[in-house]
């Protein structure tokens, strides 16, 4: 198992008590691998990359997203809360039949949520819109594909979701899962690991140094396969330097819960670390 991370300048990798800064690293070349696990290797034993202490690697630096020209994409709909929640908020535009049906579906719900760029890392601020009355998190196991549609690793995401834009139409989710720090990923991405379906997603949120929200799921509560999640995203579509897919969040505030400015959130999946944002 490796652990990437970006800093400001570089990547720093780590291989259980290995820790290495290194140089010359891409993020696009490991995408574009036949073998992503044998780029990574290459690495450790290369003489320019530099050994560091084990505490360089800690839960309070702000790693950068792990992201260079990967798109971000997004599963919906993929677990039974997901749809009991998206039918509640939708009700009285009458759009919540259209999730009952997406969830017994063939083929999933799929839709674009960020460029590389627009991503935040670890420790970056999120957002909540203005014109929005109802903003929630949403904690998602993100799969790391690479550009042959190969899933080859693992990362933490947070689909930062406006509920009263989307529940109002259903045609407005674009604008409700689209603006200006709405996704976050990280702290790192993990490739070599294999996540079982007992594997654990838990989220909490601190308001005022009070936990106001917290819950946790399980892999195991995923209605779709990985597979199936990457095999519909690749199906006539091409990712030249591969793609990040979040595949859906079982973990939802009820409604009479929303995101404030200053709240702290905090995501954790066994075996990939924590994602922590606040909101801006």
């Amino acid at each position: 198992m490796i652990k990437i991370y970006r800093d400001q300048d570089d990547y720093v990798l780590q291989n259980f008590n290995r820790i290495i800064r290194v140089q010359g690293f891409s993020l696009d070349a490991l995408f574009q691998a036949n073998n992503p696990a044998d780029y990574l290797t290459s690495f450790f034993d290369s003489t320019d990359s530099k050994p560091i202490q084990q505490q360089s690697v800690c839960e309070r630096h702000p790693w950068k997203a792990p992201v260079e020209n990967q798109e971000i994409w997004a599963a919906g709909v993929t677990y039974m809360r997901s749809k009991s929640a998206r039918m509640e908020e939708s009700e009285q535009s009458g759009g919540d039949h259209f999730y009952d049906l997406v969830y017994e579906a063939e083929r999933p719900e799929l839709f674009f949520k960020s460029t590389g760029s627009r991503a935040r890392g670890h420790l970056a601020p999120v957002c909540i819109r203005k014109d929005s009355a109802w903003n929630v998190p949403e904690p998602e196991l993100t799969l790391a594909i690479n550009s042959a549609g190969q899933i080859f690793g693992y990362t933490i995401g947070n689909d930062m979701s406006s509920r009263s834009i989307e529940g109002e139409n259903p045609l407005y989710l674009p604008q409700a899962k689209i603006y200006r720090g709405s996704c976050a990923i990280g702290p790192c991405l993990v490739v070599g690991n294999v996540l079982t379906p007992d594997t654990k997603i838990s989220i909490m949120i601190s308001r005022l140094a009070n936990v106001v929200f917290q819950g946790d799921t399980s892999v195991s509560q995923l209605k779709r396969t990985f597979h199936e999640l990457a095999d519909y995203l690749f199906r006539e579509n091409e990712f030249p330097c591969g793609a990040y897919l979040m595949t859906g969040t079982g973990i939802v505030p009820d409604s009479g819960f929303t995101l404030q400015s200053g709240d702290r959130i905090q995501i954790q999946i066994e075996g990939l670390g924590v994602l922590e944002n606040e909101v801006e």
